[in-house]
């Protein structure tokens, strides 16, 4: 089968699949919403199933901007339904002001919102908590966002916490959060010895419960309220507000299924964040990973139909924590590699930067982990922090797609790379101590000691020069591109289904140059025998594909 080219299963790119689920295989900010946002154009319900506001979404549809941070992306297509599962805790001030900002774009938008009565309340004493909690840390620190996410889960697991359901019931609503925020005060109000002047600050918020004061000392105009009789007050306009919206998720998401509605679900974070199977505890406080949309949402795992793992071309993280192929950090200040740039000439704005505009030249040296974070504007959305950026590292995706069973790939940001001589990417994992020795193949160090004593076994590839930010189609992209794309789905033994070159949504398109059986089949998915993911297979050398 050679030179041949076969339609890639649309089962296998989400487009035909009647449950599709997009997750994230790295550490978060892979691009997932792109595809969502793609895919949620046909299908009937969008569903979040873990995590909260410190998850973020940024989608750009006709040259406008849409930041999400709690709402699903389906909110882009009108005539998608939007549900937030018993998964996911929620910050009623942010969501509404996500609504608020969709009014112009659609002003019936919280109509097409359902919330699961299930769901957690994340309040303004969760945020709080999170900042006092991460000051305690220290040197220790594990890089939170401060949105109160790891709280308000700590609440669910105590069971002290609210959830949508108690907001129908009102009056026995009130009594429940007068009482959560006592038991807060009396926990976390109180000053402490070696206090920070920021800890004190928080300390005295949530003894008066002033959030505003919490949130912005100065002026107060961050959001919050200035006592407890304000809070109780906010959240009965909320449940007002929110009444007809708030449902029982499980006979909603399972109905939506026997009528034969195609379901979209999004993942929240990252494979790498995951509370059991991420760099604990560099991680987030929820399950991001498959299993987790099973109990996020009340579905058995025979319904999923698909799972696509969005794997950016090089790998990012936010926050601490050992990074196997780190180039560069968030304050910028490593050795960094050094390779030369062969692309067209950039210039691009650095708000505040002390060295001025970002500009690049054919034939200058560049430091390839800065160029990644200024080129890929590498900066969170949720957080607005500079992410740490390093080469594509393939071990850590196998052991993604291990824990997940991704049917396809969606590789993102591939443009990013473009100007580049030379690329490279690690092809596995060895221990410094016996480095003629491969560790095995998706094996990932559960304790970061053990991670920190990983070194990367790299293969180098050539780049390509010519701008790929405009392709619209697979043909359109250069050899050496096309190289590299097939290069990881043949080291993954998964097949690419999507490729994304730019931030628009049109700046996504579809790959049909499958993985191949020895007989010339095409495999329906990676996990089925005698698919690429089972032992016996052996995949395609990249020469017998057509470029």
């Amino acid at each position: 089968m050679a030179g041949s080219v076969r339609s890639l299963p649309g089962r296998l790119s989400g487009e035909d699949s009647g449950f599709c689920v997009v997750l994230g295989a790295q550490w978060g900010d892979e691009g997932k919403g792109k595809l969502v946002d793609i895919l949620a154009q046909n299908v009937q319900l969008c569903a979040r199933f873990n995590g909260g506001a410190n998850a973020g979404h940024t989608l750009l549809v006709d040259g406008k901007k849409y930041a999400f941070h709690l709402l699903p992306c389906g909110m882009i297509n009108k005539a998608c339904k939007n549900l937030i599962g018993n998964g996911v805790v929620v910050h009623i001030p942010t969501l509404m002001r996500e609504l608020q900002d969709l009014k112009e774009f659609d002003p019936r938008a919280v109509e097409r919102v359902f919330i699961s009565t299930r769901a957690h309340i994340l309040f303004d004493s969760h945020q709080i908590i999170d900042g006092i909690l991460e000051a305690e840390q220290g040197t220790n620190s594990i890089g939170t966002t401060k949105r109160g996410i790891g709280p308000c889960y700590s609440a669910k697991a105590i069971r002290n916490g609210l959830r949508f359901g108690d907001l129908l019931h009102f009056e026995e609503f009130e009594r429940r959060l007068r009482e959560l925020i006592a038991w807060s005060q009396k926990r976390f109000g109180d000053p402490r010895d070696k206090d920070t002047p920021a800890q004190l600050q928080l300390r005295k918020a949530l003894r008066e419960y002033n959030t505003k004061y919490a949130f912005d000392p100065e002026e107060g105009k961050k959001g919050g309220v200035s006592n407890i009789e304000e809070e109780i007050e906010r959240y009965r306009k909320f449940s007002e507000v929110l009444r007809a919206q708030i449902v029982d998720s499980v006979t909603l998401i399972h109905e939506d299924i026997s009528r034969g509605y195609k379901v979209l679900v999004e993942g929240a974070n990252a494979a790498l964040l995951d509370i059991d199977f991420g760099t604990y505890p560099f991680v987030t406080s929820s399950n991001t990973t498959i299993g987790s949309v099973c109990t996020g949402l009340g579905v058995p795992p025979q319904k999923i139909d698909t799972v696509i793992g969005v794997v950016k071309a090089y790998t990012t993280r936010v926050g601490h924590g050992p990074f196997p192929t780190e180039l560069q950090n968030e304050a910028q200040s490593l050795e960094d590699h050094i390779e030369t740039y062969i692309g067209p000439e950039v210039t691009q704005e650095r708000k505040g930067h002390a060295a001025g505009p970002y500009a690049l030249k054919s034939g200058q040296q560049v430091r390839v982990g800065e160029m990644l974070q200024e080129v890929g504007r590498e900066y969170g959305t949720t957080t607005g922090r500079r992410r740490r950026c390093g080469w594509l590292d393939i071990a850590l995706v196998k052991y993604s797609a291990m824990v997940n069973g991704f049917d396809s790939i969606n590789l993102t940001k591939l443009d990013v790379l473009t100007g580049l001589k030379q690329i490279r990417i690690a092809i596995a994992y060895r221990n410094k101590q016996m480095t003629e020795v491969r560790l095995p193949a998706g094996y990932f160090p559960s304790h970061l000691s053990d991670l920190k004593e990983v070194v990367c076994e790299y293969e180098t590839m050539e780049g390509w020069s010519e701008d790929i930010s405009k392709c619209t189609t697979w043909k359109q992209l250069p050899v050496n591109a096309k190289k590299y794309v097939l290069r990881i789905q043949e080291l993954l033994s998964i097949p690419v289904s999507w490729v994304g070159v730019g931030p628009d949504r049109s700046s996504m398109f579809k790959v049909d140059v499958p993985i191949i059986r020895p007989d010339g089949s095409i495999p329906e998915s990676p996990n089925c025998p005698m698919s690429p993911a089972r032992p016996g297979y052996a995949p395609q050398p990249s020469g017998d594909f057509r470029l």
